[in-house]
């Protein structure tokens, strides 16, 4: 059956502007629809006597700190060693500079609740995705022409936004800010990201097609919007809107896909090194994804130079190497970071594939030690050991490529990544279900148990007889890996997560024994006191319930103040005005 299609047509009923846009009761354009997708849209130039400068900020209103406004500049251009010429495009993220300061509170994240964690809005970064251009122009003092459009969002949609930037940039190249403020006014028609909603995006003359994913998706899956709209020139569709193509950017450290999982779902310092801010930031991303569906709970810069306000942060020698995956293309950073545990270095795309070895684990080598070949250099002794059957594939591959689509590729390493990660999970998803109170503990007169205390211990027991060795063809100290996750923040994220989820459906059927309990059975033998404690903690169950996700069904409502009018009518007047105030909320 086919889904729906959200036209953006349905949004002529709202109030608009002269130019077609919504606007406030000031007449002031408001750029709500447009604040669901972006932050800003920025134009970066150089300027002789400045530097890198942002020119032009659509909303004009948007505000960015101090901090933000410079990691933005110098961010938006590869660094000076790249020699990039033409076209070139990427992505970074930066640190929000502090609450308050440049529009860093989030709105509309109600849009995103059904949406899977890892493309959930980033409360404390932006995300930058750039088109950048540097072309000889004799018109120009210093020879060249050198500017860049850039998309700011709080949304990790990297494949949707990166496609965007690449339709928006060369039109303003040719045309100007006219063509860059119709940009932004097309977005600003555009409905919400809404998860398992496919939306038709009008942009500069044509229609992005695109189906936001859900959490109810199967895992692995990649649900594209109706082939139908292929048909149509006018109609630009976007199979998935943050896939990227694992294989052409990783391809030359695959040998080592066991290693840098490892690395990787233990939170470790990773250093990755490329000849261009396309080449690393891809990268970067890519290892992130390796490990979806977890969320990759510690910080990563897919593009990092040393005018980032934080570079004194991340490459002090005062402590060890922080928890962080940065991207890099300036050689600088090979002595600045040589006290890095891992560095993985990428060949320039026109490499041929047999330049790319992929060295193993435990080869001696260290960032800084002067190899310049692709490859993951690390003297980390690896849990696993390497899964020969997809070795076997991988190298077949660089010794056939023509036999072998990419696309091909790219789907045999995302799901072999995804069983890897799955199978992972597995044993701490069976150990937790352990952890929850049974049905009959619960009881309307008590407050909700809680999820019991995660025991290590307790938890490898059941690794033994009962590990990922049992889905997944790969051997090695499985014991010993857990042992290191779960000190990481992957795992201290995940477990967070799920244990606020379990804990939320133990409010849930709390609620609902309540509803169903015989109120004036329990209270004909109570005291005043003991009721009013009793309502308190009713009160303090339903506030907790509230504020979390899923919500409390209308209909358990509904229930739950018959339940609590019940108890309230048996009450003296005074109490009961006093305590009618108590549930204004709820009632």
């Amino acid at each position: 059956m086919a889904e729906s299609v959200e036209p953006t047509e349905s949004l002529v009923s709202q109030q608009m502007n002269g130019d077609g846009l919504k606007a406030d009761g000031a007449g002031q354009t408001s750029w709500d629809n447009f604040s669901q997708w972006l932050c800003a849209v920025c134009v970066v130039t150089f300027d002789l006597e400045l530097g890198q400068a942002l020119e032009s900020i659509i909303p004009s209103d948007y505000s960015l700190s101090d901090t933000e406004k410079s990691n933005v500049c110098y961010l938006s251009f590869p660094d000076s060693n790249s020699g990039c010429m033409g076209d070139t495009q990427f992505h970074y993220r930066i640190r929000c500079s502090g609450e308050g300061a440049g529009g860093t509170s989030l709105s509309h994240t109600h849009h995103h609740q059904g949406a899977p964690l890892v493309l959930t809005p980033d409360p404390g970064y932006y995300y930058g995705f750039v088109y950048f251009r540097q072309v000889k122009d004799a018109d120009i003092k210093r020879g060249y022409y050198q500017k860049s459009v850039v998309l700011l969002t709080r949304l990790p949609y990297i494949t949707l936004f990166t496609q965007m930037v690449q339709k928006i940039a060369p039109d303003y190249f040719t045309n100007g800010l006219p063509s860059l403020e119709a940009a932004c006014h097309s977005i600003n028609t555009w409905l919400a990201p809404r998860p398992g909603k496919v939306l038709q995006l009008p942009l500069l003359g044509q229609i992005i097609q695109v189906r936001m994913p859900s959490k109810s998706d199967k895992i692995g899956s990649a649900r594209s919007p109706d082939d139908v709209a292929r048909k149509s020139a006018a109609v630009m569709v976007v199979p998935s809107v943050h896939d990227l193509n694992l294989y052409q950017a990783l391809q030359p450290v695959l040998n080592s896909f066991e290693l840098i999982w490892e690395l990787v779902i233990t939170n470790e310092p990773i250093a990755v090194m490329a000849g261009s801010p396309t080449l690393c930031a891809n990268a970067v991303q890519a290892l992130v994804s390796l490990i979806h569906p977890l969320k990759y709970a510690s910080d990563y810069r897919p593009f990092f130079t040393i005018h980032d306000s934080e570079f004194k942060h991340y490459t002090t020698r005062r402590q060890a190497p922080p928890q962080v995956i940065l991207g890099v293309t300036n050689p600088f950073f090979v002595k600045t970071l040589d006290n890095w545990p891992h560095l993985i270095r990428l060949a320039d795309q026109s490499d041929s594939e047999e330049d790319f070895p992929g060295s193993r684990g435990g080869t001696g080598r260290s960032l800084g030690d002067g190899s310049d070949k692709p490859g993951v250099h690390t003297k980390y002794k690896p849990f696993l050991s390497r899964d020969k059957n997809f070795a076997k594939i991988i190298s077949t591959s660089k010794s056939a490529p023509g036999k072998r689509p990419m696309e091909v590729h790219n789907v045999m390493i995302k799901r072999h990544a995804l069983e890897l990660t799955t199978s992972f999970i597995i044993p701490l998803e069976r150990y937790l279900a352990s952890l929850m109170p049974l049905k009959r503990d619960v009881s309307p007169w008590r407050p909700p148990p809680q999820v019991k205390v995660f025991d290590l211990p307790t938890f490898l027991e059941t690794v033994e007889g009962a590990g990922p060795q049992l889905t997944t063809g790969i051997k090695g100290n499985w014991t010993g890996l857990y042992k290191r996750f779960v000190l990481s923040p992957n795992f201290m994220s995940w477990f967070a997560l799920r244990k606020e989820e379990a804990n939320q459906k133990l409010r849930l059927l709390h609620l609902d024994t309540l509803c169903k309990a015989d109120m004036m059975f329990w209270m004909r033998d109570k005291a005043e006191v003991e009721v009013v404690d009793f309502l308190l903690q009713v009160k303090d169950c339903m506030a907790a319930a509230f504020k979390s996700h899923p919500s409390v069904p209308q209909q358990t409502l509904q229930a739950l103040q018959k339940q609590i009018r019940t108890v309230l009518s048996k009450l003296p007047e005074d109490l009961q005005s006093c305590l009618t105030t108590t549930f204004t909320l709820y009632l």
